[in-house]
């Protein structure tokens, strides 16, 4: 008896040892992207059109992927430097930061042509849209503000003094607000659309370079990105207040959250992905994966669940690598 008691828990040792050795997530395709074999920066889901818009930063180009027929559907040309890239279903139109040239750039979805080229501040970087309020939030990371671009007019009209270099922006949906990285500051700055005036200002303990930011609205929390000493923070919003922190190896940059699989993601610059598990319960981490060279881009389908990674290179020229999560 004792010998079959103990052969149950070597085998049982040995299935959780190899369960823990599965890589966590699992290739779907490499799909080729037109261009050359140079850098890409941000991208942007449509999830009810099928649509993953993509900044081909080194080529000047916005590339729009379609990820139900894995197919490319266009491209929009001569966008200098292109870096923040944001699709607006509601509107009908993509928005992108054109560094090059200090403009916002407005694309109409349907016939991909730019329709306006509205001037910002210095080095429009990350983007975020308050639909009750009609506007377009850009991150000046060099000019230290936030411009507001009216999305009806398509007219800057007004203009943030944030005192710090400019990360990310984003939109969160239960206050209503727009949240600022000032990394310099190490500060989480909110923004009041209906008034666009700074209405708080959270310090972030041990944040250095909080770039990156994504807020995950139906878990009240706010995820950090620290480029500086490879920090992930975890704020909790109503609260105001850093609730975990994780170190990240790699220089973190972009983040992806999957609500339906609560899986946490955060892409850094020299490649190794690292994922969380993230729900209400907590945050807690799942491992990493190296995906790739300059995965320092990722993008979750929230419906089919795959992970989308523009590569600067993989044999021949630029590709997407899609990947899904293992069951």
């Amino acid at each position: 008896m004792k010998r079959w008691v103990m052969a149950l828990a070597l085998l049982a040792a040995c299935m959780a040892q190899a369960l823990a050795q599965r890589p966590l997530l699992q290739l779907v395709h490499d799909y080729p992207l037109p261009g050359r074999a140079t850098r890409w920066d941000y991208a942007s889901i449509d999830p009810s059109h099928a649509r993953l818009i993509l900044a081909h930063l080194g080529d000047d180009a916005v590339v729009v992927f379609d990820t139900h027929g894995k197919s490319v559907l266009g491209q929009v040309r001569h966008l200098t430097r292109v870096h923040g890239v944001l699709a607006v279903p509601e509107r009908g139109h993509i928005y992108a930061t054109a560094t090059g040239t200090d403009e916002l750039a407005v694309i109409d979805g349907t016939s991909l042509q730019v329709i306006a080229r509205v001037p910002v501040g210095r080095y429009p970087d990350g983007l975020a849209y308050a639909p009750a309020a009609g506007k377009v939030y850009v991150s000046d990371k060099d000019g230290k503000t936030e411009s507001v671009v009216d999305a009806r007019t398509n007219r800057r009209i007004a203009t943030v003094a944030l005192g710090s270099a400019v990360g990310n922006s984003q939109y969160d949906p239960v206050s209503g607000h727009v949240f600022v990285n000032a990394q310099d500051a190490g500060e989480l700055v909110e923004i009041d659309p209906a008034t666009d005036r700074i209405v708080a200002r959270t310090r972030l303990p041990g944040a250095d370079g909080n770039h990156g930011l994504l807020i995950a609205p139906g878990l009240g929390l706010a995820f950090i990105a620290c480029e500086g000493n490879d920090k992930l923070l975890v704020l909790d919003l109503p609260t105001r207040r850093v609730t975990a922190e994780f170190k990240v190896q790699g220089e973190p940059d972009v983040l992806a959250y999957d609500p339906g699989l609560g899986i946490l993601y955060v892409a850094t610059e020299s490649g190794p992905l690292h994922m969380f598990r993230a729900g209400r319960q907590g945050v807690a981490r799942l491992g990493q994966v190296h995906v790739g060279p300059n995965a320092h881009t990722v993008t979750v389908d929230p419906v089919s669940h795959e992970v989308y990674f523009p590569l600067m290179q993989v044999g021949a020229g630029p590709v997407l690598r899609v990947m899904r999560p293992r069951p």
